[in-house]
């Protein structure tokens, strides 16, 4: 029996791969396995603060997905490869488990048919002003896809898009049993190895015995589990990839529903990333008010956006029940430095109105990071592991889905096959 925790769910091929080895696997979920809807109002229940969301002390907002997928439910599918020498210097090999899952997952760029015009604008612009702006890989089933669809952020209800709610529906062909609204409390320990979770459901409190358990509480969720077990710090120190919306408008363009983020460019040594960022109108709504440009509320089908991530230093602390990180000198640099860029490239595609919002997250991380919070096999305590973004060793600044299907894809078939201690 296995007990995989919380939101997250990217470590899915972990509890996949052990309900294939005819393991006994029990999948714990905090959120609702509901249908997705594709609505606001559903994703609100998953994403808002106290529902996946937090505040800092900056007014800064840190958002995931409780539900069950994660945030692979409401995120805009895009893949990276995991950068391999960052998990090499730990002795982890990722490289088969990625081939792997090309071999199955839709992993590919949007046709042509699929960008919208306002992606289309922005790629224009950013070639022409020399920027190596290209198409992303994208975990999208292209047949099953629309153009002129919104709802990629509010959680597909086509199909179209790949989510970790996949992976767990296999595991569930293969015997697992799934528990959605079960929200972990911590690690049941017994002569220093784990023997199971106690957990909440329905306001009750339960037990699952178990000789391996599989946290996947992501990177808040996870430190705050393993503190609660007696064994993880008070405060963990994370990345959260913070981003900056930059938007402009124009004349010529009727739009303002497409796949967003179908095309961009990476400055690894910079630690910055470019990308289209089209946003259903009530999203673009709360960032102009954000904002302060109340005279842009009615501009969105003429509003073009480019999202500037960056890589953050990893700071600011998880505690047991808050979350706070602000930004440091090098961040406010990179972020400045990537604005530039991204203003450039509107005022290439002719956009006038160019403002840009206030910073936010979206890839909480780094808090129990591998070398310090758990060992290259992913393992916490005997007969425990963590598999989510929390294990990321460095700061980070990628979209991370790709490289946790990896390393629960590792994890699951170690632990299937015997090759790790439990």
């Amino acid at each position: 029996m296995t007990p995989s925790s919380s939101a997250p769910a990217l470590a899915a091929p972990a509890p996949r791969e052990l309900a294939r080895s005819g393991a006994r696997v029990l999948v714990l979920e905090q959120g609702s396995a509901a249908p997705l809807a594709g609505t606001i109002k559903q994703m609100a229940t998953m994403a808002l603060p106290g529902r996946g969301a937090w505040l800092h002390r900056d007014a800064s907002l840190l958002v995931s997905g409780t539900t069950l997928g994660g945030s692979s439910a409401l995120n805009f599918a895009t893949a990276a490869a995991p950068p391999a020498a960052m998990f090499a210097a730990h002795g982890i090999d990722l490289a088969p488990s990625l081939a792997a899952l090309r071999a199955e997952l839709p992993l590919a760029p949007l046709p042509d048919s699929l960008v919208g015009p306002m992606a289309a604008r922005i790629m224009d612009a950013a070639q022409a002003a020399g920027i190596g702006w290209r198409k992303l890989d994208k975990m999208i089933r292209p047949q099953a896809c629309r153009s002129g669809c919104w709802r990629c952020v509010y959680g597909c209800p086509f199909g179209a898009k790949w989510s970790a709610r996949d992976f767990v529906d296999e595991a569930c062909f293969h015997g697992a049993v799934l528990r959605d609204r079960s929200r972990v409390q911590r690690v049941l320990m017994e002569d220093g190895r784990a023997a199971g979770v106690a957990f909440t459901r329905d306001g009750t409190l339960h037990t699952a015995r178990a000789p391996l358990v599989v946290l996947a509480g992501g990177g808040i969720g996870s430190p705050r589990l393993l503190h609660a077990s007696g064994l993880g710090p008070r405060l963990a120190s994370f990345f959260s990839d913070p981003v900056v919306a930059v938007m402009g408008s124009v004349d010529d363009v009727d739009g303002g529903a497409e796949v967003p983020m179908a095309a961009g460019a990476s400055f690894l040594k910079e630690g910055i990333a470019l990308a289209d960022l089209t946003l259903p109108g009530p999203m673009y709504a709360a960032f102009a008010l954000q904002a302060g440009r109340v005279d842009r509320l009615k501009a969105h089908r003429r509003t073009l956006s480019i999202m500037v991530k960056i890589r953050d230093d990893i700071g600011g602390a998880v505690g047991p029940r808050w979350v706070d990180k602000r930004l440091t000198p090098g961040d406010r640099a990179r972020l400045d430095k990537g604005i530039g860029m991204a203003r450039s490239i509107l005022q290439q595609a002719g956009a006038h109105h160019v403002f840009a919002t206030h910073h936010f997250a979206a890839h909480p991380g780094g808090s129990v990071r591998i070398g310090q919070g758990v060992d290259g096999e992913l393992r916490a305590a005997p007969g425990l592991y963590v598999c989510d973004a929390s294990v990321i060793p460095q700061p980070w600044g990628l979209p991370p889905t790709l490289t946790l299907l990896c390393l629960g894809k590792r994890l699951g078939l170690m632990l299937s096959s015997g090759v790790v201690s439990r």
